[in-house]
């Protein structure tokens, strides 16, 4: 994608589909707040930004080029053509091409490893406004003060804590596990930066040494957190979509952006009576 610098901040010119709710509201991220206007504010490795959508464009508001090459160009995965990698996915799957085709604009957020780690630890057996929630306090209560917010607090910033010292956050018994994630992050025995490259199973097998981490935690941290777009996180959503509506589809059928076809299976598979229809009798 393209962009260009004005007096309002960084314009994203749009060649290819993004839409910020689907985007956003998809599950793959806890720290975006929609606004009354339509715009979202987050906080991204310790800068805050509004986001809108305007005209075919997308606002970063008071961002710079500097911005835009450190952060944003990677955060939103600007360098990769969605259109192309549905193309891809449809040809390669077709069995798929009724989840790629029913949502236009979900992008595969590239956020900061340990909080997406930290995040979907948070997540088990939790809901999105329960997540968000404990989330925020993590953040309000160990994170540095950012605009009208908080930073996401590194590793070291809790790994000499105890698990009630985390009361306040209401987590429950993954309170444990993220000390846990914690400690073995900060003293290098979880590498999360060298997951960037290293071979999936290795990754996999690491992350899941932490207390409570089991596979789903282990390939959302490395889809959302570590950009390992052949990532393909399972959930019971998604074993049941598998079953029900994908009989035969897994993550070697889907190839290299097997995570950004799970966006969408699990999107479609949402809103498929027939799998709303097996949940609600179980």
């Amino acid at each position: 994608m393209k962009y260009e610098i004005t007096a309002r901040g960084a314009e994203i010119i749009l060649e290819d589909a993004f839409d910020l709710k689907n985007t956003f509201d998809c599950g793959q991220c806890f720290r975006w707040t929609e606004n009354a206007d339509g715009s979202y504010t987050g906080i991204v490795r310790g800068r805050q930004a509004s986001v809108i959508s305007e005209n075919d464009k997308i606002i970063i508001e008071g961002a710079d080029s500097s911005d835009m090459e450190n952060i944003w160009k990677v955060y939103f995965d600007l360098d990769n053509d969605y259109n192309a990698v549905r193309k891809e996915l449809a040809e390669l799957c077709p069995e798929v091409c009724c989840a790629v085709e029913s949502i236009d604009g979900i992008r595969i957020l590239a956020q900061e490893p340990w909080e997406a780690l930290c995040s979907f630890i948070i997540s088990q057996n939790n809901n999105i406004p329960r997540i968000r929630g404990i989330v925020h306090r993590l953040c309000e209560g160990f994170g540095e003060k950012c605009g009208s917010g908080y930073s996401f607090p590194p590793p070291e910033a809790l790994a000499d804590l105890e698990p009630e010292d985390l009361s306040g956050l209401r987590a429950g018994f993954r309170a444990r596990y993220i000390i846990d994630a914690a400690r073995k992050v900060s003293g290098g025995e979880v590498n999360l930066e060298k997951m960037y490259s290293a071979p999936m199973d290795e990754c996999r097998k690491e992350l899941m040494t932490i207390t409570g981490v089991g596979a789903k935690v282990a390939e959302c941290t490395l889809l959302y957190g570590l950009h390992r777009l052949e990532a393909f996180p399972i959930d019971v959503w998604m074993k049941k979509a598998l079953a029900t509506l994908f009989s035969g589809v897994s993550a070697d059928s889907l190839g290299r952006y097997a995570g950004i076809a799970q966006q969408y299976i699990f999107h479609y598979s949402r809103l498929n009576p027939k799998l709303v229809e097996v949940n609600m009798k179980e």
